[in-house]
């Protein structure tokens, strides 16, 4: 390492207080110091290694310990309780630190929070618990709190700030600057703790835009503020979800924005750390529930756990049963040759495999708003396209290996016919069924993996019954030419839904044609134009009267 790095480091040590590549504090040994200064029952020791901790990583702590040194822990730091940690729990462990600070405590914490973060602490407690708490706040924070628990749930106006800086359109720089200086030194300041922007509003308090702090301190004092302020061209309603205002955020790059009522007054804002949030819990509500889990249960009890994950694993036995019934239609055959049952679940399981692939991207398409009815159809049929090749790519390999093994061609054929047709529609479900449940109005996070697994086991397990079946298909086995032919009907069957759910899914008349011209147009694959009679008005005549399915 070279003086420069040594000096570097040295540094980042200096400002962090830790290695350059260790940079989050529990991970240093501090969690299993506490532990031990609590067994040994060490009040001195515990309140030094608590001291120099973020509140957020008080939290960690707080979650990481068991009940009992939870709780002693609890009763170690009452005196010093940061009002911040609350705003950081989980919501099961927050319930039990409530309980064991007690109500009137807790009424002093939320006090002390910022108004988001008092209406997080306090919309998880019952009716008669947050009555309480309310009763034992100020009047004028209590009012501010009760507003923002009014708003629905997830929802711009629980997220939202009551803190904000907003100056009457007609103030100058000057007049602006000495106006927050002054609420600084007066006994009624409400000046938020830390802000962003400052917000220009009209006689009626409807926002006219926004004063960066850095364009403010570059301007001189006699400039107006409308000289200076940057336009608000996109402002957040206090009903607007959650998600929808962290996509906002996304999509214009913003650090915060501001949030009116329904007569467009100001009322609120929302900041990027509070949208931070937001993205994490959404992305991590995404993934629970493509798993069948409601939320987050790590700090849940077990019978709790086990009543939320019973009723998506109760589904999946049924369909898992669906399943082996189909199955069942070919036990004779099983019988016959044994090998296919040991064969059954490598079809299937590529099936699957390939199916929560696409549906992963589908999924995360969706909830950030890539995958719409314009392009529904050019996605469609690229994931069939993908489907089908890998399909065949590992049909070859499959075919082989089973012709191998148990020395029969008409098996490595067949499995191989079964991996193809398997694989092509698992690419067809695992984006069509998301889109359905979107259009249904169905989150497709939740209950797109049941209908995924259903649909390759049995489609996996069917086609391999079918090409073994002697009885049904005479003959069938030995013709390659066949085989071939049902796999481009299975295609162009998958091609022409594909077609008509995109269709389906664009919004108006207008559109249509327009979408539907895009999406044949920048498209891997042609789809079937049935759709185009439809909208004979709307699609120029330039369309090619017929279409070819390639692969």
């Amino acid at each position: 390492m070279s003086d420069r790095d040594n000096q570097k480091e040295t540094q980042t040590e200096e400002l962090t207080g830790l290695p350059d590549d260790l940079i989050y504090v529990l991970e240093t040994g501090v969690e299993e110091d506490i532990v031990h200064a609590l067994d040994d029952k060490n009040i001195d020791c515990v309140r030094e290694l608590i001291k120099p901790l973020h509140y957020a990583d008080v939290a960690d702590l707080l979650e990481r310990l068991d009940a009992e040194d939870r709780a002693r822990l609890v009763e170690i730091i009452r005196t010093d309780f940061d009002a911040a940690i609350l705003s950081e729990l989980d919501e099961t462990v927050r319930d039990q630190i409530i309980d064991l600070l007690g109500l009137d405590e807790v009424a002093v914490a939320v006090s002390d929070l910022d108004t988001d973060d008092a209406v997080t602490v306090l919309e998880e407690l019952d009716e008669a618990e947050q009555k309480q708490v309310l009763n034992s706040i100020p009047a004028a924070e209590r009012t501010v709190i009760e507003e923002g628990l009014a708003y629905p749930k997830d929802s711009a106006g629980r997220l939202m700030q009551r803190e904000f800086v907003s100056v009457p359109e007609g103030w100058t720089v000057g007049e602006t600057i000495d106006y927050m200086r002054a609420s600084v030194d007066s006994e009624d300041n409400n000046l938020p703790d830390y802000f962003y922007s400052i917000f220009v509003v009209d006689l009626d308090h409807k926002p006219v835009g926004k004063v960066m702090l850095d364009q403010l301190l570059r301007t001189r004092r006699p400039v107006k503020m409308t000289e200076i302020v940057e336009p608000e061209k996109k402002v957040v309603a206090v009903t607007m979800d959650q998600e929808d205002v962290a996509f906002l955020f996304r999509q214009r790059d913003l650090v915060s924005a501001p949030v009116v009522d329904e007569l467009g007054r100001l009322v609120g804002v929302v900041t990027i750390d509070d949208i931070v949030d937001v993205i994490d819990e959404e992305h991590e509500e995404d993934i629970m529930y493509l798993a069948g889990i409601g939320e987050d249960d790590l700090y849940d009890a077990a019978i709790d756990t086990t009543r939320a994950r019973f009723s998506w694993l109760a589904v999946n036995l049924l369909t898992a049963i669906v399943a082996s019934l189909v199955i069942s239609l070919f036990d004779a055959t099983i019988d016959q040759l044994v090998a296919l049952a040991i064969l059954m679940p490598i079809v299937a399981s590529m099936g699957g495999n390939a199916g929560t692939q696409t549906l992963t991207v589908t999924v995360r398409a969706l909830a950030m708003k890539e995958l719409t009815a314009t392009n529904a159809a050019r996605v469609i049929g690229k994931e069939i396209l993908v489907g089908a090749i890998n399909g065949v790519l590992f049909a070859v390999f499959a075919g082989v290996v089973v012709w191998v093994w148990f020395g029969s061609q008409v098996l490595g054929l067949v499995i191989g016919l079964a991996m193809v047709v398997n694989m092509t529609v698992a690419g067809l479900a695992g984006t069509t069924i998301p889109l359905m449940l979107e259009h249904a109005r169905i989150d497709p996070a939740i209950a797109s993996s049941v209908f995924l697994t259903t649909v390759t086991d049995v489609v996996g397990f069917f086609v391999f019954g079918v090409f073994s079946w002697d009885r049904l298909l005479p003959g069938f086995k030995e013709s390659v030419l066949g085989a071939l032919a049902t796999f481009w009907v299975l295609t162009n069957v998958s091609f022409f839904l594909a077609d008509r759910i995109s269709f389906c899914l664009l919004n108006s008349s207008s559109s249509r044609a327009k979408a539907l011209e895009k999406s044949l147009k920048h498209s891997d694959c042609f789809f079937s134009l049935s759709s185009l009679e439809q909208l004979k008005p709307n699609v120029d005549d330039a369309f090619p009267a017929s279409v070819f399915v390639s692969l």
